[in-house]
């Protein structure tokens, strides 16, 4: 069997990672039979949670609809079906059917996030990756500070957003992770799984936090 060089294989796993796109936004909302095309892979249908990545062509048929955030420039749209759009670093160029409509988040909030992705795998495989502390946590007085700022955005994100909209949740949710408030974070996500009864990526957050409790 014929050896390459490792310096060459780290050469054409970089290639390939560029040629696929940096991530660039995150679906935070998605029905009916919304599809993805990257710029190198496989199509696939477009799930709730799903990293969008730089050039991803992007299909809404009618009746259909999807949210994204993207995380430079702290923008989220929505796009309604009939409808065509590529994902860019900051912002999606549409391709067919009619323009998003466009939101602008508070400043930090589309890097929190960005996070959620990997708080739905912790969820889900049950385990915890934070600093290594793996209890519930009581705020500091530095730190309570900060949770409160995050509870401000959150608020600010409720009113300006539409009222199924789960990323003033998707937000808090992030913010309380960091410091392992868990019995925060279940008050989140029962808000969550108010609002989308039928999202299993929720409903795996809420179990995995229900788990913790105060321990």
């Amino acid at each position: 069997m014929r050896r390459f060089p490792l310096s060459l294989l780290l050469m054409l796993s970089t290639s390939i990672a560029s040629a696929q796109g940096a991530d660039v936004g995150l679906v935070n909302m998605v029905s009916g039979d919304v599809t993805f095309t990257p710029q190198l892979g496989t199509p696939g249908k477009v799930q709730a949670f799903m990293k969008v990545r730089d050039g991803d062509r992007i299909n809404v048929p009618a009746g259909a609809q999807v949210r994204v955030v993207f995380f430079e420039g702290a923008r989220q749209e929505r796009w309604m079906g009939p409808g065509r759009f590529r994902a860019g670093k900051s912002a999606a160029e549409p391709i067919a059917g009619k323009a998003a409509e466009v939101t602008t988040l508070p400043a930090g909030a589309s890097q929190r996030i960005a996070q959620v992705p990997q708080l739905v795998q912790i969820a889900k495989l049950g385990g915890i990756q934070v600093r290594g502390m793996t209890r519930a946590q009581k705020a500091s007085v530095e730190q309570q500070s900060a949770v409160n700022e995050a509870r401000a955005t959150y608020e600010k994100l409720r009113k300006d957003l539409p009222a199924d909209d789960i990323t003033p949740e998707l937000f808090l949710y992030a913010s309380l992770h960091e410091y392992l408030l868990y019995d925060d974070m279940k008050v989140v996500a029962d808000e969550m799984l108010r609002k989308q009864p039928d999202n299993d990526q929720v409903k795996a957050l809420l179990e995995w936090v229900r788990s913790r409790g105060s321990k």
